[in-house]
């Protein structure tokens, strides 16, 4: 296999034969090296190593765009030739990207325990045949588990025409498990997800969680469905850093926004959506998350992004093209999946700022309403967004009751910012997400936040 230096010298030789024939040129090269385990029920059905090296090419040539992804490095000059092609074919306006200082540097992101490939294919297989027999055996009940496995390490190399040659390696780690109960015609889940960019420990000692999913499952067979309406709502960081992620976050994604004047003009500048103590914030930056890296899939530094301050819309995320475009800072948002997809404008690690309210005193004066907590699921439809909670209680006189199941948390992103009551002085990282855009799907962010009193969400369930 091509030494690393020499693939830097083969990329550096190429971009130089071909940066005259469009206005910029950019080479990313992808070393990975991963492990795969999915066990159902009994029955392995993934239990896989693999290495790949691939790569691709992305040529701008009067504000057009060409792409194209190789698994040969011998053909990388045929596939310049087709992405110069493609952007020269496409071009007819004018190339405008945020200006970035070209770097030269070789960065790993540090892991503070084991790599996960000092560990053997046969000791990752058992840890998964023992959190798959923690919940098969919990109870009668439990009629399917699933339990999955994956760790990849990446080194990564950029080449640009703006002279930046940045070679840059980290590792992911990814525990999926959940479990399936059944009584009569009631059927329950509990699911959770542990991620990492530490070390495999972070997901050896986990039974506790484990066993925790199988006992949501059960539990919730003999729970009563929640009655439908609109209550003050509690909810925990876990459901925190959902919300921010999935329903603020991507509004702020400027790939779609700066071609929708009507998205434009709602998520304009200086613009309020929430108190004076709402704070929000996006960034590659803060170490040991799993959305963080020193470089983005362009060569842009990594940055901290205040999105809101004080309640008030201060910045978005960007692509060096959507930058300049809007004629903002490029934040090192550009990220793609891998090198079969060009870099889209993604979140990378997305925040609420801790709050100084005890968690406590969240509850107070709440005479009926309901304390959500993790989550089974969600979705989101522009500035819509409905989620599951993974557990639930009502709040009765200022205090938690009764568990109830079937609760699902719906509405507007910018009426719910609004009716932030209060934010916790608690905050905790969820570091289980993994976000899909553009067909691009299970990239690894990080989400946080604290725990958040709500006015007047819809909550789903029985009507009576």
């Amino acid at each position: 296999m091509t030494a690393i230096s020499d693939r830097k010298n083969i990329l550096a030789d190429l971009i130089n034969r071909y940066q005259n024939r469009v206005d910029f040129l950019i080479i990313r090269l992808e070393e990975s090296e991963s492990t795969d385990i999915t066990l159902r029920k009994e029955r392995v059905e993934t239990l896989s190593e693999s290495i790949s090296l691939g790569g691709q090419v992305r040529a701008c040539y009067k504000g057009g765009w060409g792409f194209a992804a190789f698994n040969d490095l011998a053909t990388l000059a045929e596939r310049i030739e087709e992405a110069v092609a493609a952007a020269r074919i496409i071009g007819d306006d004018e190339t405008i990207l945020a200006e970035v200082e070209p770097v030269q540097t070789v960065c790993s992101l540090p892991l503070t325990g084991t790599d996960p490939r000092q560990i053997s294919l046969s000791k990752k297989k058992a840890l998964c045949d023992r959190y798959n027999n923690l919940l098969r055996s919990y109870s009668s009940n439990i009629t399917s588990t699933s339990v999955s496995y994956s760790d990849a390490h990446h080194n990564i190399i950029i080449a640009t025409s703006e002279g930046s040659l940045i070679e840059q390696s980290w590792s992911d780690l990814e525990m999926r498990y959940s479990a399936i109960a059944r009584k009569g015609e009631i059927v329950q889940t509990g699911r959770e997800t542990t991620g990492s960019r530490k070390g495999y420990e972070d997901l050896e000692n986990l039974d506790q969680q484990v066993i925790g999913a199988a006992q949501r499952a059960i539990n919730a067979l003999s729970l009563p469905s929640i009655k439908g309406g609109t209550y003050p709502v509690v909810i925990d960081p876990i459901l925190t850093g959902l919300f921010v992620h999935e329903a603020f976050g991507h509004l702020s994604e400027a790939d779609m926004t700066y071609e929708n004047p009507d998205l434009l003009e709602v998520m304009s500048m200086g613009k309020r959506f929430g108190s004076e103590s709402l704070q929000i914030y996006d960034g590659a930056a803060p170490e040991g998350h799993r959305g963080s890296y020193y470089y983005d899939d362009e060569g842009t530094p990594a940055t901290t992004t205040q999105l809101i301050k004080d309640g008030v819309l201060v910045g978005r995320l960007h692509s060096r093209e959507t930058a300049g475009i809007l004629g903002e800072p490029a934040t090192g948002n550009a990220r793609c999946l891998n090198y079969h997809y060009p870099p889209l404008v993604r979140m990378t690690n997305t925040w609420i700022g801790r709050g100084d309210t005890p968690v406590a005193d969240l509850f107070q004066d709440i005479n009926e309403g309901v304390y959500a907590r993790n989550w089974l699921g969600g979705m989101t439809n522009g500035e819509m967004f409905t989620f599951s909670a993974g557990e639930a209680w009502m709040i009765r006189n200022g205090k938690i009751a009764e568990p109830v199941r079937d609760v699902t948390l719906s509405g507007n992103v910018f009426k719910t910012l609004a009716n932030i009551e209060a934010i916790g002085d608690d905050f905790y990282w969820d570091e289980s997400g993994g976000c899909g855009k553009g067909g691009q799907n299970g990239l690894p962010v990080g989400c946080g936040g604290p725990s958040l009193r709500l006015k007047d969400v819809v909550v789903g369930g029985e009507s009576y």
